[in-house]
């Protein structure tokens, strides 16, 4: 399977809620109402990476980079469509969207993950184990 990864690359609001339903274990459809991702990237991201099959384009995989318009940059929503996981789909994302971080000047990429994701973080895309506070609002 050929992937083709784009920095910024064209999406939609539906195929991003699709992607989301399927890749975070969602049940059932995505939103009646899409969620406006769009407008959302546009507004707040440095960029994000899109990953798409190229045999018929579809969405596979996407990552947002947000950022605090300096130094850091923060890796949200790394998310592979189930039929596409396992084959380094992922971290080819997050080597993009540091690629990109990079170029726009950040020093540092942060990511808040689960547990069941260190081997992806820290092994296969060598970011360093460290402390952090997370507070539920």
């Amino acid at each position: 399977m050929t992937i083709d990864y784009r920095w910024r690359g064209p999406l939609t609001d539906p195929e991003l809620d699709a992607l989301h339903t399927g890749g975070f274990g969602g049940e059932g459809d995505p939103p009646a109402e899409p969620t406006p991702w769009r407008a959302r990237l546009e507004r707040h991201s440095l960029g994000w990476v899109t990953a798409r099959r190229t045999a018929d384009g579809a969405l596979v995989g996407f990552v947002n980079l947000a950022w605090d318009g300096g130094a850091h940059a923060f890796l949200l929503d790394t998310v592979v469509s189930p039929d596409t996981r396992r084959r380094g789909v992922a971290t080819r994302l997050v080597a993009e969207a540091a690629d990109g971080a990079r170029a726009a000047g950040c020093t540092w990429l942060h990511v808040d993950f689960e547990p069941h994701l260190r081997p992806l973080y820290l092994d296969a895309c060598g970011l360093r184990a460290t402390d952090a506070g997370l507070s539920a609002l």
